[in-house]
Parts: C-alpha cells; sequence; structure tokens
C-alpha cells in the first residue's frame, strides 16, 4: 500500500492535511518530527513527506528541526507554511521576520508553474497566517508563487522533487489548496491513488478471523459511532466470540439506551451486556461543578464499572477498543496543545489482565469510520449520529447535575433536535443540541412568576470541526423549539440561541 508521511512540527491543521490526503484515496499517517528516526523513513518507503505547519520561528534556537538528510532521500517533499520555512532554512535559504509583510486570512496568490500549480489559474485567493517569510530561496529552487506582501509564497526544485508553500493548501479558504495537493500526490509523488476505507474494512475482518480465533474478545460499547462500527465490524470476524458490555451512565440522549441495546442485540444478534448505572454516577458527581473533573469521574467510573464487569467474565484473552486516529494524535501523541481531556484512549486498570489490546479503526479519521459503518450495514441514524461528548449530557449541563436536570436537559434536546430535523429537508447542520445553563431567569407562565433555567441552543455547520459557523436556522424553528421547551419542560423558562463560531468559541461549552 503507497504511504505518505505528515512530518508534524505541531501545527494545528496536521489532522486536516492528511484528511486532505485520504480524499484523494491515498493513505497518509502523521507523525510527530521527534518520534520518527530519517532511518525509519527510509525503511517504509513513503510515495512523498508533508511537513506540516507550526507556531515556531525556524531561527529560534528552540524551534522544531529534523535531520537535513531528509532532503537527499530521493523522497518528494512539500513543505506548509513553517515547513516551507524550513526546507529554506535546511536547504541554504533565508527566513526572515515579516516586519510589515505578515499576512492572515484570505489573500491573493499569483502563481506560475507548470507541475505544483497546474490546472490552477494564473491569480487565485489562498490561506495566509505567517509572520515570517522565505526571504531567500536555497540554490537550486524557483519562486513559483508570489502575493503582494510575500516575495516566496511557493518555491520549487523540480529536480529533487521538493516544494513549499507559505500558504495553507489544506484549507477549504484555499480556492485551489485541493487541486495543489492532488497534483503533488499524483505528479510529483506518482501516487495511483488506490486506498479506500472500505476495502481496510474488509481486509481487517478477515485479518482478525485469523488473528482472534478461538479468543474470547471483550469490548466497551458506549453506543457512539466508533465503538458502535468497531464492534459490529468484531462481530462479522469472529461473532459470538466478541461480548459487549454497554456501561449506560445514564448521561445519554432520550432513548438513546434502549436504541443502542435493540440494534446491536435483536438486529444484529451481538453478544451485549448493557449495565445501567445512572444512580452510580449521580452519586460521583454529587456537588461537583467544575468541567474538567467531571469529565475524569465520569472516565474513571466508566472504567470502574466496566472493571467489574470484566472480571465476572474469568479468563478473556483480548480486549477492544474504538480508539479512531484523531484520539491517538490527540492524547499526546502528537506536537498539537490540548484542549480538553479525552477518555477515548487510554488503558484500562492493570488488574485487569488482557494478552492483547486491538483496536480496528486506530488508523481512520471520523468520516472513514462512518463508510466503515454504513458499508457494515449499521442503520444511518447510528452512521450519522452527531458528535456527542464521552461525557455525554454531564458536559452540557452546566454546574451541578442532578436527576432532574438530566431529565429536563434530555426533553429539550430532543425537541430542539426534532424542530431541526423538521425544518430541514436538504443538509441539516452539522452538530445542534441543547445546554441547560447554571442561570435563573424571571418568566411568566399564567398569572404566576416564575425563576427557571435558561436553556442555550447550539447548531453549528462545518467541513472538519477546526472550525465552525453557527448556523443559521429558521426563525420559525427556532421559535417552535422555543415554544415547545417552556411549555413542555418543567423548570425552563427562558430558550437562548449561541451565535458563537468557532474560534473564538467551541462547538461544546464544557
Amino acid at each position: 500500500m503507497e504511504k505518505i508521511l505528515v512530518l508534524d512540527f505541531g501545527g494545528q491543521y496536521n489532522q486536516l492535511i492528511a484528511r486532505r490526503v485520504r480524499e484523494e484515496h491515498v493513505y497518509a499517517e502523521i507523525r510527530s518530527f521527534d518520534r520518527v528516526a530519517l532511518s525509519e523513513i527510509e525503511r517504509e518507503s513513503y510515495k512523498g513527506i508533508l511537513f506540516t505547519g507550526g507556531p515556531n520561528s525556524v531561527y529560534d534556537p528552540d524551534s522544531p528541526r529534523y535531520d537535513p538528510r531528509i532532503l537527499d532521500l530521493g523522497i518528494p517533499i512539500l513543505g506548509i507554511c513553517y515547513g516551507a520555512q524550513l526546507i529554506a532554512a535546511m536547504a541554504g535559504g533565508e527566513v526572515s521576520g515579516a516586519e510589515n509583510g505578515s499576512e492572515y486570512g484570505k489573500t491573493l496568490l499569483k502563481a506560475d508553474d507548470p507541475v505544483l500549480f497546474r490546472d490552477v489559474p494564473a491569480e487565485s485567493v489562498c490561506w495566509m497566517s505567517h509572520t515570517d517569510f522565505i526571504s531567500s530561496v536555497p540554490r537550486g529552487f524557483k519562486v513559483l508563487a508570489v502575493t503582494d506582501k510575500c516575495p516566496c509564497a511557493a518555491m520549487g526544485c523540480a529536480e529533487k522533487k521538493i516544494y513549499g508553500v507559505q500558504f495553507h493548501p489544506e484549507v477549504t479558504h484555499t480556492a485551489c489548496g485541493k487541486q495543489i495537493l492532488h497534483n503533488f500526490l499524483f505528479s510529483v509523488c506518482g501516487c495511483k491513488g488506490d486506498w479506500d476505507a472500505a476495502d481496510y474494512a474488509a481486509r481487517a475482518i478477515e485479518s482478525y478471523r485469523t488473528r482472534l480465533k478461538g479468543k474470547k474478545v471483550l469490548l466497551a460499547l458506549s453506543g457512539g459511532v466508533d465503538s458502535s462500527v468497531a464492534a459490529l465490524l468484531l462481530h462479522r470476524a469472529i461473532g459470538q466470540d466478541l461480548t459487549c458490555v454497554f456501561v449506560d451512565h445514564g448521561l445519554l440522549r432520550k432513548g438513546e439506551g434502549d436504541f443502542v441495546e435493540n440494534t446491536f442485540r435483536k438486529r444484529f444478534g451481538v453478544n451485549l451486556i448493557r449495565v445501567d448505572a445512572g444512580e452510580r454516577f449521580l452519586r460521583k458527581l454529587s456537588g461537583v461543578r467544575e468541567p474538567e473533573k467531571k469529565r475524569r469521574i465520569i472516565g474513571e467510573e466508566f472504567i470502574r464499572v466496566f472493571e467489574e464487569e470484566a472480571r465476572k467474565f474469568g479468563r478473556v484473552h483480548v480486549l477492544a477498543q474504538g480508539t479512531i486516529y484523531p484520539d491517538v494524535i490527540e492524547s499526546g501523541k502528537g506536537a498539537s496543545a490540548v484542549i480538553k481531556s479525552h477518555h477515548n484512549v487510554g488503558g484500562l486498570p492493570d488488574t485487569i489482565a488482557f494478552d492483547e489490546i486491538v483496536e480496528p479503526l486506530r488508523d481512520l479519521f471520523k468520516d472513514e469510520v462512518r463508510r466503515v459503518g454504513t458499508m457494515l450495514g449499521l442503520p444511518r441514524e447510528l452512521v450519522w449520529r452527531q458528535p456527542f461528548p464521552g461525557p455525554g449530557l454531564g458536559v452540557r449541563i452546566i454546574g451541578e447535575i442532578t436527576g432532574e436536570k438530566i431529565a429536563a436537559l434530555q426533553e429539550a434536546d430532543a425537541i430542539f433536535r426534532e424542530e431541526v430535523e423538521a425544518a430541514h429537508d436538504g443538509k441539516r447542520p452539522d452538530q445542534y443540541f441543547a445546554v441547560l445553563t447554571d442561570t435563573h431567569t424571571v418568566g411568566v407562565m399564567g398569572d404566576a412568576r416564575t425563576y427557571g433555567y435558561t436553556v442555550a441552543l447550539r447548531a453549528v455547520s462545518t467541513d472538519d470541526f477546526m472550525t465552525a459557523e453557527w448556523s443559521r436556522l429558521p426563525y420559525e424553528a427556532l421559535e417552535r423549539a422555543s415554544s415547545r421547551i417552556t411549555n413542555e419542560v418543567p423548570g425552563i423558562s427562558r430558550v437562548v440561541y449561541d451565535v458563537s463560531s468557532k474560534p473564538p468559541a467551541t462547538v461544546e461549552w464544557e
């Protein structure tokens, strides 16, 4: 299988770069610059290498560096932003601070090159984000593109098949970014484009059928997309040798626990055990208000419950997890900053003995996992289930969590989702949900004064969840949702709509 290496220097778009490559049906994997040796890169026979961006300046002594001999391996390289500057510095060029020449946002690009910019107009819009620039290109390189402020917006050495672009071709704001990456992959690297997530799944099923034959496998099923796809894939491989433990922490959306149980046990015949642990989680969360503490408690208690169930089985050979590629990267194996904690990745306590851990989806991005789920026959409402935090409604209830608050939010959230779905015959927002705030406001019902909670409604549209725009929902849908929530859900007296985009906000409130 042909592979592209995305060498990460701390850029915020490292995952997006890899996804864009995979969209061209070429397999890409991300490795941190300080965790992969030059000898390993040589052994892996990569078709090409992409240097990511990063927050540093290459002339800073503490900035991320790599062995300059990588430029002499004969492997095509494309550097992006910091990656382009790093190539220039390693090859003998110069990088300078742009005192008045920094650029951020949409910028007019003027390009002239028959290879990297093939089928790209002479003038197009690109997305810039830099305060440094390549002031002198290395010997053997040519300037391939400029902007009004940047004298080297792209450079290349056709003989060595090494290129650099100051802008970000991976983001949708760069009008011809997809074409530029396509040109690098196919015209420069000579890729064939034979990677497909569905083929990956078929190969994985056959592999696990042999690898796990006769072994007992245990999987923690959350009901989310990732663990659900992993469960069905392994069920297709080993049947009843797989047991799924569904820990219902009581923080799921309305009716979700029953839906998960019916889908796997009745529709697919999966060996599933449901543990109703809602009261247990509530006791642990009593009095807790801080969001990160809530996340830790829910994650740790989930493990405790799973641990207790696992002991009942006696000897289990294999633990299966629904880890996907972004989980691996975001759990400290890359150079990017951590925004909030995850509990998708990480081991169970050492008190549970397994011979091995299998993660059948650890090489796939979310969109690829969804394609695998569709191929396996999972129902659409599960495959296209909206992103849902591991701690569930625990981080959509601001402040302390109580049973009454959970019930109120489940109803309000269900009403809002019903009204959004009824209002959109075509493309819906990519994520929409309700948040129970910790704010009380005065209201009037009948002739009586009320003092109830405020519910915030959130809907966003996005291509990649790296950035997101708040969705312009029809006023009529918002009006119906507000009216129904305040009339049908006790304890709620006011509804507001969140019009914050990401950045500066995040999609979730906590």
